[in-house]
């Protein structure tokens, strides 16, 4: 990379799952990368190996609160995104939502740069149409358990969309689907890190409702390379765009998945579907394939033997 491309990028969140994965490839493309993380959710093992890159600056900062520094670029990351995390302190997860992204878009404004904010499917709810689409509005409970995320997300697209109508931010939008792989917090309480973690020890695994709702589960890695392409695409592509793996699944069928992989001998327990947990998760990729060029290719078999990989380590030096 030549100097005078090389950027300097913010992302706050940066020592989660998400952000960790995309420090790293910022910093692989050569960019310097600052990571902003309040380490509620994110975990310094995650960036353990960039620390001594002289690219990389780590910086403990809640972002509810003003940050001052000089970037070129920021992805918005900051939030916890699994329901445990959430729920457990929703009136932060709130704030991280819209006072963090207030803070975010101010310092943008300033600086007169470019910010992505990582949306997610959740803004759909419990969806009527199906497969989703950008178009479609949602259908979201307002004051449920799940609100303080779902409507916190869609209040930071609103915030996202003013701003770059009212001060002319150059913003993009991803709508995130569900993603994993390595780095997953091993207690979040999300589908996959949960099943993994219970096959690998013989516990029991826990379904909640009939296992018959679906998700469509992409791999990290395809992930990354998507927000970094919304990134650097024309400015006029401010978004939302979905991102994810259009391939829908059962709980059931994921379960089965992951216990023939591991030769698991868990049993299946089934439990009380939680309150307003979506039936349905399918993305209409479309926009993204026609503006991004882009789609997910890792199949769900290979991300699941890596991501086990990884949760079998975890498991070892524990």
């Amino acid at each position: 990379m030549k100097e005078w491309d090389k950027k300097r990028v913010l992302v706050t969140g940066g020592a989660g799952f998400l952000g960790s994965h995309l420090c790293k490839q910022l910093i692989n493309l050569g960019h310097e990368v600052i990571c902003v993380d309040n380490f509620y959710t994110g975990r310094r093992m995650n960036v353990l190996s960039l620390l001594r890159n002289p690219s990389f600056e780590i910086i403990r900062h809640d972002i509810t609160f003003p940050l001052y520094i000089e970037v070129d670029e920021i992805y918005n990351l900051a939030c916890p995104a699994s329901p445990v995390h959430y729920q457990s302190n929703p009136v932060q997860t709130t704030k991280t939502c819209v006072h963090g992204v207030i803070n975010m878009l101010g310092l943008t404004k300033r600086l007169k740069a470019k910010i992505f904010q990582a949306s997610t499917s959740e803004v759909y709810g419990n969806p009527q149409t199906h497969p989703q689409s950008e178009d479609y509005h949602g259908d979201v409970n307002p004051i449920g358990v799940r609100s303080c995320y779902d409507e916190g997300k869609r209040c930071a697209e609103t915030l996202f969309f003013d701003y770059h109508r009212q001060h002319n931010i150059k913003i993009k939008v991803a709508r995130i689907f569900n993603t994993y792989g390595p780095n997953m917090h091993p207690n979040d309480g999300r589908v996959v890190s949960n099943l993994i973690m219970q096959a690998l020890q013989n516990k029991p695994i826990t379904i909640y409702g009939d296992g018959l709702q679906t998700r469509s589960f992409c791999y990290v890695d395809d992930l990354i390379d998507g927000l970094i392409l919304l990134m650097n695409s024309s400015d006029s592509i401010t978004g939302p765009i979905n991102l994810g793996n259009p391939q829908e699944i059962t709980i059931l069928e994921l379960v089965e998945n992951i216990i023939e992989l591991i030769n698991s001998k868990s049993l299946v327990e089934f439990h009380t579907l939680p309150l307003d947990d979506p039936q349905k998760r399918q993305p209409d990729i479309s926009l993204a394939k026609e503006k991004l060029n882009w789609e997910s290719k890792i199949s769900l078999k290979e991300g699941l033997i890596k991501t086990i990989k990884y949760f079998e380590r975890i498991l070892r030096d524990a």
